[in-house]
């Protein structure tokens, strides 16, 4: 009976692939390296209004979760000529988060995220995506799937897509 209760869950499961970035200290990245805890991954960008309002929610989502071991990340896609906005843009918000550099629409549309930020993805600890946020990431969007995935995927999976636009 659990393998047919887990078979849209299955379905959907895609491995994230293991895109590059720099954090901002200049130091290589990789997605590949969040194997092992379950994570949450925020596309985003500076000149985005909604990535504004989601940034602070999840930096608080990131606290209250991070004696569970799970990790977020906000990747921009600012351009190069606009990343040395992001630095301060951190700072003055006080997002207590992983900030990596690098990324852009066509990262978003290899895993599934389309081509407008904000988006978001919930890994499982093997590096699957277990759920995709399109448009700005409401509190229970994220709690649904992170709840799940710490319980060990007991009961109901949670949407593996939310459409927020």
């Amino acid at each position: 009976m659990l393998a047919l209760a887990l078979l849209p869950y299955a379905a959907q499961a895609k491995h994230v692939p293991n895109l590059s970035f720099r954090d901002l200290d200049g130091h290589p990245q990789k997605l590949a390296a969040l194997q092992g805890s379950i994570s949450v991954v925020s596309f985003w960008a500076t000149w985005c209004g909604p990535c504004r309002m989601e940034l602070p929610r999840l930096s608080a989502l990131a606290q209250q979760y991070a004696a569970q071991g799970v990790r977020f990340v906000a990747i921009s896609i600012d351009e190069q000529k606009d990343r040395a906005k992001v630095g301060p843009y951190v700072t003055q918000q006080k997002l207590k988060m992983d900030i990596w550099l690098g990324g852009d629409t066509d990262m978003l549309a290899r895993v599934g995220l389309g081509d407008i930020v904000p988006g978001t993805l919930i890994l499982d600890q093997q590096g699957e995506i277990v759920g995709r946020i399109m448009g700005e990431a409401r509190e229970e969007d994220v709690r649904s799937s992170l709840d799940w995935l710490l319980h060990g995927k007991q009961g109901p999976a949670p949407k593996p897509l939310i459409k927020r636009y």
